[in-house]
């Protein structure tokens, strides 16, 4: 029998139905299969995106193969092979994700094709957006692939906005073998595409931002840790405690007195702002960072706003060992938002610094109360307690810290001492 590929003057659809069903199940198996390697390809490389495939129908193939005959006739061409017996959709969520599927896609699988369809129109024009891949199939899995003019599948990568304006469009156009002649559809079909690859653009946007916000916040928070462990773990790593008395603050400008109305102040976005002074913040600029943090206080942002901005200034202040301002920043952030067990946690670091050991302890047990599996605030208890010489609430602390971080190195130096205090 010739292939369902080869063209001859006139296709028999009965014969041509009763052998595509009965491949059918073979088909099925292959798509279950290639599905499972494509989704496990996007993973290995932390991706999550949707995965979907289908096996065409019988009637579908049969009317794009008489399609695709009528046009090679017209044209003088040999007909081309069809390629989508067997395709798979990864759906992202982002602009940016396709790029890192293709290539994922592209490392796993031998890829003979690549096609940008959507890219060549212009913002006027409407049609979906979507790159398809040929992928060959793996020499295990050519058996299940009996009457394919190519050994491939196709796999179509897609933003979630490209997914839904390609099956509305597959709906309104491409069933409905539908051209809009009408001027105004066409306006209107041309403005809703452009509407959906505008809002791709600008989630792309928000999602560059936000991850450079985060990196930023990784930054900021790994030098204030640091700042934490030099005050205060490496006394117990070395089996030496500083003498009795804080270092006292040093004399800063009053960062509060901008004027609220001051060109800066309301010229610049409050997102740009706290960027601008997460990045004086990680490179040590430590004053800069506080004046920004303040400009933002002084534009009355939302509680929310303001409750992080005080504990991001706190930090800054902690680090230029002003220890009473940031105090009081941590403090105005509890008052905010009196659910934030770090504003509670940081504050009672700041107080154990000062040597405020009962103080600290306050608030590590507010912190607690808030948060009762913050590793960090029964540690730094058990530090407090230590200090005081109740060494038998040291001890305990630190064994409930390694309940929650097993093996935790300092804690685990921090018990053994409170246990030597207890034998003498």
């Amino acid at each position: 029998m010739r292939s369902m590929g080869e063209s001859g003057a006139i296709p028999d659809k009965g014969e041509l139905k009763s052998v595509y069903e009965k491949r059918k199940r073979a088909y099925a198996r292959l798509l279950s299969e290639m599905e499972s390697r494509l989704r496990l390809a996007l993973e290995k490389d932390s991706m999550g995106p949707i995965v979907k495939g289908r096996v065409k129908s019988f009637d579908s193939w049969y009317a794009k193969r008489i399609r695709i005959l009528r046009n090679a006739k017209s044209g003088g061409k040999a007909p081309i092979p069809i390629t989508d017996i067997v395709a798979l959709r990864v759906v992202c969520p982002f602009l940016g994700d396709l790029n890192l599927a293709e290539a994922s896609i592209c490392s796993s699988f031998k890829v003979i094709e690549v096609e940008r369809k959507g890219a060549e129109r212009s913002f006027r024009e409407f049609g979906y957006e979507s790159i398809h891949l040929l992928v060959e199939l793996p020499e295990d899995l050519k058996s299940e692939s009996l009457g394919f003019e190519l050994q491939v599948v196709e796999v179509q990568l897609r933003t979630i906005l490209q997914e839904a304006w390609a099956e509305v469009e597959h709906e309104l156009v491409y069933k409905a073998e539908f051209t809009p002649f009408d001027e105004p559809m066409k306006r209107k079909l041309a403005a809703l595409n452009a509407n959906l690859s505008l809002s791709d653009i600008i989630f792309q946007e928000i999602l560059d931002y936000q991850r450079k916000l985060t990196s930023e916040l990784e930054r900021r928070r790994s030098a204030f840790y640091g700042k934490i462990e030099g005050a205060m773990d490496k006394p117990f790593e070395s089996g030496e405690f500083p003498a009795k008395g804080p270092r006292e603050s040093k004399p800063e400008l009053d960062f509060d007195r901008r004027e609220p109305n001051s060109p800066r102040a309301t010229s610049v976005s409050m997102d740009d702002l706290l960027l601008s002074a997460l990045s004086a913040h990680n490179r040590e600029d430590y004053q800069g960072a506080s004046r920004i943090y303040s400009e933002i206080l002084v534009q009355d942002p939302g509680k929310d706003i303001a409750a992080v901005v005080y504990k991001h200034r706190g930090m800054a202040y902690f680090s230029q060992s002003l220890y009473p301002e940031a105090i009081s920043d941590f403090s105005a952030s509890l008052e905010l938002i009196p659910g934030d067990h770090k504003a509670a946690y940081y504050r009672g670091v700041v107080k154990s610094v000062l040597e405020d050991y009962a103080g600290a302890i306050e608030d590590f047990d507010l912190a607690i109360a808030i948060h009762p599996y913050h590793f960090f605030s029964y540690y730094r208890r058990a530090m407090a307690y230590w200090h005081l010489e109740d060494f038998a609430q040291a001890v305990a602390d630190s064994e409930s810290a390694l309940k929650l971080e097993p093996g935790n190195v300092q804690a685990v130096r921090l018990r053994e001492l409170a246990l030597k205090k207890l034998k003498m």
